[in-house]
């Protein structure tokens, strides 16, 4: 599929470090302002409208069994502007911990902040199973010398227990489940891989008798050596991974949309060029409209939120009625 600068269309602009965007059936988009440290309806008409002001770093959602918007909190990141682009850098003095917060209208809950005594450090991306349990990446804390080891926790909605099934990784980013739930895909974004688990059932990992870890390979063929954020699935299974520049933040040379096929094979790059101006730093991506062709791209360093029309539906997430 190629795309032109035109094929997008800008649906709002002005946002702080965007991300999470979460389709509504009355046509508004939820997304996640980073830097902005609030989550945010974005109508059909552009309009933006704070629906919680939830501090730290709100960085990825998902709406729950409960109708309520699940949130990983990052706790916060220090941001500097390069040129046009604004660009996420180390832990903040003031951070505390990280969280996964429970959003019911204008009020928020802290769910989880810790598993077993170990802190959460950088929550990142959530999904949602079809038992109503959710799996999250915990990006972990950059620091000027050093950063965290984290990995992928499996928790109750209901906040009765939390599981850590894939520790030792080294920032994992976005997540995503198979339309049959049966592969847990996980993008790291500096080691520029997409892997993925078996899952024998839900919250089961089903362990790859060759590899250390469990895991198997989905591709660490990255287009333009691009390192990773979010992701979304489409109901053939394919992956969109959202690519950024691997060489620091230009802000004349855009990032884009990696789309990966379930044997790995690399089906496209949707470079992110609108209306003239480049992404590098595009953070997520989401389905919906009617028939689930239209995507909804965060561009976060830009703060804007984008559309475009795909071929193929994406996946039906299973609480987003």
């Amino acid at each position: 599929m190629s795309f032109k600068t035109s094929d997008f269309r800008v649906l709002t602009t002005g946002l702080q470090y965007p991300e999470g965007p979460v389709y509504q059936q009355d046509g508004s988009v939820l997304v996640v302002e980073i830097q902005g440290k609030r989550l945010t309806r974005v109508l059909p008409d552009g309009i933006k409208e704070t629906v919680a002001n939830l501090g730290g770093g709100p960085n990825g959602a998902a709406i729950g069994p409960d109708g309520a918007v699940y949130v990983c909190n990052d706790g916060g990141l220090d941001f500097v502007q390069v040129g046009p682009v604004s660009v996420p850098t180390f832990q903040p003095a003031d951070y505390v911990s990280g969280s996964i917060q429970r959003v019911i209208g204008s009020s928020f809950s802290t769910l989880y902040n810790q598993c077993n005594g170990l802190s959460l450090r950088s929550p990142d991306d959530v999904v949602f199973d079809a038992t109503g349990n959710f799996w999250f990446t915990d990006w972990g804390k950059t620091r000027p010398t050093d950063r965290d080891m984290t990995g992928v926790y499996y928790a109750a909605a209901d906040g009765s227990k939390i599981t850590f099934p894939i520790p030792g990784r080294s920032a994992p980013n976005g997540i995503a489940l198979s339309p049959d739930d049966t592969r847990l895909y996980v993008a790291e974004t500096y080691a520029r891989w997409i892997l993925y688990w078996e899952l024998s059932a839900p919250g089961v990992i089903k362990p790859n008798p060759k590899t250390l870890d469990g895991s198997y390979l989905l591709t660490a063929e990255i287009p333009r050596q691009g390192t990773l954020d979010s992701m979304a699935v489409d109901e053939e299974g394919n992956v969109y991974a959202a690519t950024m520049l691997p060489d620091g933040p230009r802000p004349d040379v855009p990032g884009g949309i990696t789309v990966v096929s379930p044997t790995g094979k690399i089906l496209d790059f949707i470079e992110l060029l609108v209306e003239g101006q480049p992404e590098p730093l595009p953070s997520n991506i989401c389905f919906g409209g009617k028939d689930r062709k239209t995507a909804f791209i965060t561009l976060a360093g830009t703060g804007r939120l984008v559309a475009c029309e795909m071929e193929i539906p994406g996946k039906p997430l299973h609480f987003n009625r």
